[in-house]
């Protein structure tokens, strides 16, 4: 606010009061600010309230007719939570998703909800995983585990732009870890995952963490199309941007139907999740459209661009209505609210008329075709061609004719924007977003306008019919991986050892300390490859050989010192440093995995005195030769054959490429 001083010369008194008037005006501002958090939160507790009582009668129940009410009611509860959440949202952030501040006026898209979940306690199944298989005190770990915990508290309610994607791939990165360290598939953590539906706002849960993984993954693309709703259209950048977002949103839900199966909730399962897919391609090539399109201010006289963009708008029209056709059939009409169904039919017959207005444009406003022009003009149209004219219906050159047909279009154009007024008032959900009807409205008066210049007093023939307009784009958008690496951290239980050895895959057992001293031949053994070292070879009759070390083990501590991340050189450098006195050593020795007991099986015969496994070689059984473990990609957890999978699908990872061993591959021996 800009306070000016009044020409008949106010005294200071009258300043210092208008001063005064205007801090009390900020302070109520506040106030009315911090009110509608508070009740906007009061809100909330008690849809919650609401949610957790219909919860409980779901479960409680099995009369179908009243599983159906309640589902219903919940996924009323869950719609209006959403609403909520994105109302505190726009609040905290002092945004307006409808404007932006700008003046111009754009069609509102349809950003998806997140999932929601319950606490969950990590504590005891890592524990106790953590002292029967890995044979550490499990308490010793409470502070990686109250990371995880607060990692996972932070990413239930994620801020809506990259810092919040960026949180949400984190958690995803380690739950990765946990499923390669912890997980085998005979066994689980014993937890129950809940999870409450995006669409419906069903509860669900699995005891798989495959589960847990899935519903963050959706979540992240989830997230995109927030983002990509929030992003300021009228300008090209926010278009651009707008586009990335839902391209992300949509690759994102194609890695989920492609990796996952059995999904216990319906927003997971594969044929809404390829309707999302549909969803969010349709709104990246609207935003394409919106990035071509000019201001009307600006709008070309040329009529190639006019046609360009009547191209572009049917090609929009017509994503719209493949996606309208999936949403209208079961189950997916089952589970997608109908304010979405409405809406994506009223782009669709928005945008119809919009590409018709564009030809109509390009008729009466353009500047006139030429013969050079007219061979790319004749592929706009859909009508099929004739014997007389194989190549299909031309522009015409006449004036005359070139403005009744451009009356057609114009005619069709009006049509198209009566019916998507219609369909938007047939709508309860639709009539409160005003935004939407202005923008139909405006372009119906454009088209009104101009009809009205076109219509002469003695034009009584009657209007030809207007073709179709065949859909084409010069930007066809793709679905694109959403950045799962960007959340790339260290993993959270580093101090358990390399995963390629300690794992729940794995079992092993602890050998030693046992103290190695240098012969005339040194210490007898060859150390190959990082974290953890390797004993590659054991000379017979030498100095390691005599100590009891094996081919095959890793030196996890040398001289007391935990060297399991210790690279090559370094625990080759503590060896040589040891002189005569001889070096300490502590080793591990891998065993079959066959028979892994499961996280409740204790049985006696398995555990060593010490509850470590016992050798293997005590019951007679030999040392396989040992190999790295491959590095894993981030979606190990499918369910689903990946074999044969090539072309047009989204890979999660690109194959790895062989390089040349480093210093650390190559043997060295001591």
């Amino acid at each position: 606010m800009i306070l000016e001083e009044r020409p008949d010369g106010a005294g200071t008194g009258e300043k210092s009061a208008r001063l005064q008037g205007c801090d009390s005006l900020t302070q109520t501002q506040r106030g009315q600010l911090q009110s509608r958090r508070a009740r906007i939160y009061q809100q909330i507790n008690k849809e919650l309230q609401m949610r957790t009582g219909a919860e409980n009668l779901y479960r409680a129940t099995s009369n179908s007719r009243v599983r159906e009410t309640v589902a219903l009611e919940l996924s009323y509860v869950n719609s209006h939570l959403q609403l909520l959440k994105e109302e505190l949202e726009e609040l905290s952030g002092g945004t307006d998703s409808g404007r932006h501040g700008s003046e111009a006026v754009t069609v509102p898209m349809i950003p998806l909800g997140l999932k929601e979940t319950k606490e969950l306690d990590w504590s005891t199944p890592l524990k106790e995983l953590i002292s029967v298989h890995f044979g550490e005190d499990g308490t010793s770990y409470e502070a990686e585990i109250r990371e995880l915990e607060a990692l996972r508290q932070a990413m239930r309610t994620p801020s809506r732009n990259e810092a919040g994607l960026e949180l949400l791939t984190t958690y995803y990165h380690q739950l990765c870890l946990l499923d390669a360290r912890f997980l085998t598939p005979a066994r689980s953590l014993g937890l129950f995952f809940q999870w409450y539906d995006s669409l419906t706002g069903v509860p669900a849960q699995q005891r798989a963490l495959a589960f847990e993984k899935g519903s963050v993954l959706f979540n992240i693309g989830a997230l995109h199309t927030q983002i990509g709703a929030r992003q300021d259209r009228t300008c090209i950048e926010g278009a651009h941007c707008a586009v990335e977002a839902f391209q992300r949103a949509a690759g994102a839900f194609s890695l989920l139907r492609e990796n996952f199966s059995n999904a216990p909730s319906p927003d997971m399962s594969a044929v809404s999740l390829c309707a999302l897919e549909q969803l969010m391609m349709a709104q990246a090539q609207e935003c394409v459209f919106e990035g071509l399109s000019p201001p009307a201010s600006m709008a070309p006289r040329n009529c190639l661009a006019q046609l360009h963009l009547a191209q572009e708008a049917a090609q929009v029209a017509a994503e719209y209505r493949l996606v309208h056709r999936t949403m209208a059939q079961p189950p997916v009409h089952d589970y997608v609210p109908v304010s979405w169904t409405t809406l994506v039919h009223v782009k669709a017959e928005y945008f119809c008329s919009l590409a018709h207005y564009h030809i109509a444009m390009a008729l009466c406003d353009g500047s006139p075709a030429t013969e050079g022009e007219l061979p790319a003009h004749e592929q706009v149209f859909l009508q099929p061609p004739t014997f007389s004219n194989p190549r299909g219906p031309a522009l015409p050159l006449e004036l005359e004719e070139r403005r009744k047909l451009g009356k057609a279009h114009l005619k069709r154009a009006i049509l198209g924007q009566e019916e998507a007024l219609r369909l938007h008032m047939l709508c309860r959900v639709l009539r409160e977003v005003d935004l939407l009807r202005a923008v139909v409205a405006q372009a119906l008066q454009c088209s009104l306008a101009k009809y009205s210049e076109l219509d002469c007093e003695d034009d009584f023939c009657e209007a030809a019919e207007a073709p179709d307009i065949r859909p084409k784009t010069r930007q066809k958008p793709e679905a694109r991986m959403p950045c799962l690496s960007q959340g790339k951290g260290p993993d959270i239980f580093h101090r358990l050892g390399p995963l390629s050895v300690f794992s729940a895959k794995n079992r092993w057992r602890l050998v030693g300390p046992i103290h190695l001293t240098r012969g005339e031949g040194g210490f007898g053994l060859t150390l190959r490859g990082d974290s953890p070292v390797l004993i590659a070879a054991v000379i017979p009759g030498g100095q390691a050989a005599a100590a009891g070390l094996k081919e095959g083990d890793y030196i996890v501590a040398v001289n007391g010192q935990p060297c399991r991340w210790w690279r090559h050189a370094e625990v080759v450098a503590e060896l040589r440093a040891a002189g005569d006195a001889g070096a300490s050593l502590q080793v591990v020795s891998l065993l079959p995995s066959s028979g892994l007991p499961g996280l409740g099986d204790r049985r006696p015969t398995l555990l060593g005195p010490r509850g470590f496994l016992r050798s293997q070689r005590e019951h007679g059984c030999q040392t396989p030769a040992c190999t790295r473990a491959s590095p894993r990609p981030l979606l190990g957890w499918s369910r689903k054959t990946q074999q044969g999978k090539t072309g047009g699908r989204l890979q999660p990872c690109a194959p790895a490429k062989v390089a040349p061993p480093s210093p650390s591959e190559l043997p060295g021996r001591l």
